[in-house]
């Protein structure tokens, strides 16, 4: 038996930093079937392994506990495999980069897709976007993230933050290409970031891995059209 079984979509979109944690972990860990996924997520709460609305989900066969919720996930996986820092200070930003994450995330995708992109939102959007990597990157910059070296939170080796960080980012601009160069010029260091972990060998097995399950999809749908149209 895996180690976990993780419910979701099967793209790289909120899954990925789920993913991504299990691959750093060195966990094994298996994915639920769509079918099987959908019909857990529409069964009644009382039925449900943990109540949810939708996936993620995650089970740990260690114990038979799920958790479902992005945040939640990555939390669990952080204490559990020691990716969380241990100072209550550093603990709360990473729980912030997280949440900011999924905002970045409910930004870029309207709401997860409650309206498509027009050419003149899309452009007011801009100072926000460019403003969200600009957080990212001051938050690193005052714990010491280099080019080079360095993590988000001013860890020895990279935690949830800099797994959340480089997902998100990493993933976005893989996928959508044409705003990486966005990337580069507003947030260099978060860049840098987003490719020094993308260069860990689990993570290079992982994205080959996503590579091929996935194709160039990053949220999928309408809403994925109507970005790629802005693009």
């Amino acid at each position: 038996m895996p180690d976990y079984t993780l419910a979701y979509w099967p793209l790289p979109f909120r899954g990925q930093f789920v993913r991504a944690v299990l691959a750093h972990v060195h966990a094994s860990w298996d994915e639920t079937a769509t079918g099987a996924m959908i019909a857990e997520k529409n069964a009644d709460p009382a039925s449900q392994d943990v109540p949810h609305m939708g996936p993620p989900v995650l089970t740990d066969h260690s114990n038979g506990f799920s958790i479902s919720q992005t945040a939640a996930i990555l939390a669990y996986l952080g204490r559990k495999h020691g990716l969380m820092p241990e100072d209550p200070e550093r603990e709360a930003l990473t729980h912030k980069i997280v949440a900011d994450a999924n905002d970045v995330l409910g930004n870029m995708t309207r709401d997860n897709g409650a309206q498509m992109w027009t050419p003149d939102e899309w452009i007011a959007f801009q100072p926000r976007l460019r403003r969200w990597m600009r957080i990212f990157e001051e938050t690193g910059r005052r714990h010491g993230l280099k080019a080079e070296t360095g993590t988000m939170l001013g860890t020895e080796a990279p935690g949830i933050a800099d797994l959340t960080t480089a997902v998100l980012w990493g993933t976005m601009t893989d996928k959508l290409p044409a705003l990486r160069p966005t990337l580069e010029e507003t947030a260099p260091l978060v860049a840098a970031l987003c490719d020094r972990v993308a260069g860990l060998p689990e993570q290079v097995e992982l994205r080959a891995r996503s590579d091929a399950d996935y194709g160039e999809e990053w949220c999928s749908g309408q809403i994925e059209e109507s970005i790629r149209a802005m693009l």
